[in-house]
């Protein structure tokens, strides 16, 4: 197992649930499930568990087998992912396990998982590949570093955009083109193509382990099954009424690590908007990393400031 040694300054208030009754599957690749309605519709997933230190979609794909969710239009497939990250979790140590060798969500290129380069994610990328393949819609659940107001992600094209504001939950969408250091699930083949119809949307729920990001899994999944309609109406009631409006920002710049050190200038979370441009915000090494533009807001500021990492997105509202 690959050491990440970040330490951890919030408390584990989420439980992560047994999964071993979902270990068979039915679809020949284990812990992923599929049930079809038998009327024509769209193939929709809820993916969980992509990082191991991250119990909120488990939480929430337990909460709909136990519920006996099932589709009424199209099929809907869940799966839970990185399982040997999830299994290894130790609430000692909660930062020990977002993987095993390598971040699950960093290797969804075509050329890396056709390549040579073996890893225990690697090996469960290309075992759950052809399910993915066979996805029209996914909703990815997530969740962050640090306590900070949940933001879905929605890729860089406007179809993205498009299927989050359907869904309705969280208040913050962020368009976004991913990592310099690897693509991500939400962003693999039709996913990340203008010409395709598929979409995929990426949801931090809250910080990894507090009580909220688990209801916010369950809801923005049920409303993400209500808006596609795979489900009936009335999934998310027990959520409470309509959501807030929601605010729409775009990535205008992703600052990867090119040194070896890296520091902010504050303890940021994530969140906060930058209002004037030339803001000083942290330093790659010896070289100033400022604001680009007026108003921005930072995005996910990392704990693994490491070369080739990104250390924070800077996002601007939607004009």
């Amino acid at each position: 197992m690959t050491q990440l040694n970040i330490p951890n300054n919030y408390p584990v208030d989420l439980t992560p649930p047994d999964i071993s009754a979902y270990e068979q599957g039915n679809t020949g690749v284990p812990y992923i499930w599929t049930f079809d309605s038998g009327v024509p519709g769209p193939n929709v997933m809820v993916s969980a568990v992509v990082h191991g230190n991250e119990p909120c979609g488990a939480i929430a794909l337990d909460w709909l087998f136990q519920n006996d969710v099932r589709p009424v239009k199209g099929r809907m497939t869940l799966g839970f992912m990185n399982v040997a990250a999830y299994l290894a979790f130790d609430p000692a140590d909660p930062n020990a396990t977002r993987w095993m060798d390598e971040d699950f969500n960093r290797v969804w290129d075509a050329t890396v998982l056709e390549g040579d380069r073996d890893s225990i994610e690697l090996r469960r990328a290309r075992e759950v590949r052809p399910v993915l393949d066979d996805v029209d819609l996914l909703l990815d659940l997530h969740t962050m570093q640090h306590l900070a107001p949940p933001l879905m992600m929605s890729g860089r094209l406007p179809k993205g955009k498009d299927l989050a504001c359907n869904v309705g939950v969280p208040e913050r969408v962020v368009g976004d083109a991913g990592h310099a250091a690897g693509r991500r699930m939400r962003d693999y083949g039709g996913f990340d193509d203008p010409t395709s119809a598929k979409a995929a949307l990426l949801i931090e729920c809250g910080q990894h382990w507090e009580a909220a990001s688990g209801i916010l899994a369950k809801e923005s999944t049920a409303r993400f099954l209500e808006a596609t309609g795979t489900v009936h109406p009335g999934l998310a009631q027990e959520f409470g009424g309509p959501p807030a409006p929601q605010q729409l920002f775009t990535v205008r710049e992703a600052i990867t690590i090119t040194q070896e050190t890296f520091a902010f200038t504050e303890a940021f979370t994530g969140g906060e908007v930058i209002a004037k441009a030339g803001t000083l915000i942290g330093h790659d090494g010896d070289i100033e990393v400022r604001t680009p533009l007026d108003d921005m807001m930072l995005v996910m500021p990392s704990k693994r400031l490491w070369k080739g990492q990104t250390a924070v997105r800077l996002a601007q509202r939607d004009a």
